[in-house]
């Protein structure tokens, strides 16, 4: 199939890319603490070069794998070190890098102690996440799933900023691990499923078999239930408010932002299972509608900010839950353009977020109101972020909206005026919770006595809002490096 062509890597970017972060991790404990924010900055900004390397290096043209590396690893289980990228996930390193770049300078001043812990675990958690998004290996993938799980337990564990922060930690990884394990057994199916004797990881393999593998429901529902709890749907998102009401906003902002669950569902779910995946694409947007509706209702309830946003978050997810099994064109490249959008959108309004948190002591409406008084420069900021979270145009979440409600009209109209419903409420939550929260009278002296953001604080939420408004303007560059991508994964599924 022309969708799964691979172009061999010259030089091992990908590798480079993620084994740099855990060399910069084993460095940063054993520096000085004063000089680990600075060494894992230096990491960081290194990484979001060496992405846009990639990315400005990528042919949006072809389809296909690009900058691929492959070797041996398990040769008895025929399991190999297999990386690549292509149009669905390539745009994901550089926004990765990005927000990890941005959480690093928003925990600049907020972490006293163990600094070098700290900031070491963040750099092997992007280390991980980006071996997800790169991982052409079932097995490979599986582990850099599972890896994302340590440095996570420690952040929200030791660094949240709730009472309850080691009850959320645990919570956490015990619901991802309950994910974990369904898909380590739908990968296994799926090796053992070819007629070839022996066992096949290699996901460019798989996807060429998945219609002749007799598993495909148990996988399919295997997957989706392990996709699932990490996107979340209804009703595996419980630890999500959990989370963001304990966690460390830094940290939450990466949970948020980077839904590797959803890319799950598009890499894997439909693609290793597309019969049932068309037998049961009302079950998954059903989840999605369910997800939208739930969400925005559950966040119209919310008195606490970080709350709010995480119900949000639910929200849109299943927007783009719907955009997946529409498996159309349109659906696949908004899905993708709207994930790419939660890492700058939602992960910046939970870094502004922390930034309130931290002048305040808290992010509850009854300890707000009057903050745009004494902090203009975070209110507008913040404000820009909100109308973008409902796809105002202009922003860059307006063409991604668009796409994902036409794909559901164009379908299923019942979906697409559900919807449009879910994205009303959106902006009612939205803008009566920065009503309440950010107008009116001050009411709480440590508002009154805030400062506003700092000139580092400013360059994070002024590069994050700068992305949001230039492909609001420009959507096409994001558009055309998915096309190619898109159209060979709609090729791929479709059950002509």
């Amino acid at each position: 199939m022309e969708s799964m062509t691979l172009h061999m890597a010259d030089f091992s970017w990908l590798s480079f890319l993620i084994l740099l972060l855990p060399l910069g991790a084993a460095i940063t404990l054993l520096i000085p603490a004063r000089e680990a924010r600075w060494t894992a900055l230096t990491i960081n900004l290194i990484t979001l070069f060496t992405a846009l390397i990639i990315t400005f290096g990528f042919d949006s043209s072809l389809q296909g794998f690009q900058y691929v590396e492959k070797y041996d690893w398990i040769s008895g289980l025929n399991i190999h070190y297999f990386l690549g990228i292509d149009g669905l996930s390539v745009l994901f390193l550089p926004a990765t890098a990005l927000l990890f770049t941005a959480v690093t300078l928003a925990s600049w001043n907020s972490i006293a102690k163990l600094r070098n812990l700290y900031f070491a675990l963040i750099l092997i958690l992007e280390s991980a996440v980006l071996g997800v998004f790169v991982a052409l290996d079932t097995i490979v993938f599986i582990l850099f799933w599972e890896i994302t799980l340590i440095p996570l337990f420690f952040l929200i564990s030791l660094w949240g900023v709730g009472a309850n922060r080691r009850y959320a930690g645990m919570k956490y990884v015990l619901f991802m691990m309950g994910g974990g394990l369904p898909l380590l057994f739908a990968f296994v199916l799926l090796a053992i499923g070819g007629e070839s004797g022996r066992y096949i990881f290699d996901y460019t393999e798989l996807v060429k078999i998945a219609r002749d593998n007799e598993y495909q429901t148990i996988i399919f529902f295997l997957l989706l239930f392990g996709f699932g709890i990490k996107t979340p749907l209804f009703p595996m998102h419980t630890w999500l408010p959990v989370l963001a009401q304990e966690g460390h906003p830094a940290t939450v902002a990466t949970i948020v932002g980077l839904k590797l669950g959803a890319y799950g569902l598009l890499r894997f779910t439909v693609p290793m299972a597309p019969d049932a995946a068309h037998t049961f694409q009302g079950l998954m947007i059903g989840l999605g509608i369910i997800g939208v509706i739930y969400g925005a209702v559950a966040a119209l309830n919310q008195t606490n900010i970080r709350r709010m946003l995480a119900f949000s978050s639910l929200s849109h997810v299943g927007l783009i839950v719907i955009g997946i099994a529409t498996m159309s064109q349109q659906g696949i490249q908004g899905a993708v353009f709207q994930l790419l959008n939660l890492t700058m959108v939602a992960g910046g309004l939970f870094l502004l977020t922390g930034f309130l948190y931290q002048r305040i002591g808290s992010s509850d409406l009854v300890s707000l109101g009057g903050v745009a008084k004494t902090m203009p420069l975070l209110t507008s900021f913040f404000f820009l972020l909100a109308l973008a979270n409902i796809g105002v145009p202009a922003t860059s979440t307006f063409p991604a909206e668009f796409l994902l409600i036409m794909s559901a009209l164009g379908h299923y109209t019942g979906v697409g005026l559900a919807v449009l419903f879910g994205i009303v409420l959106s902006a009612t939550y939205m803008l009566e919770i920065f009503r309440k929260s950010f107008l009116g009278e001050c009411r709480n002296e440590a508002v009154s006595d805030a400062q506003d953001l700092k000139k580092r604080e400013v360059m994070i939420a002024l590069v994050l809002c700068l992305i949001v408004l230039f492909f609001g303007f420009f959507p096409q560059l994001i558009l055309g490096t998915i096309e190619a991508s898109a159209t060979g994964w709609v090729e791929l599924v479709s059950n002509k």
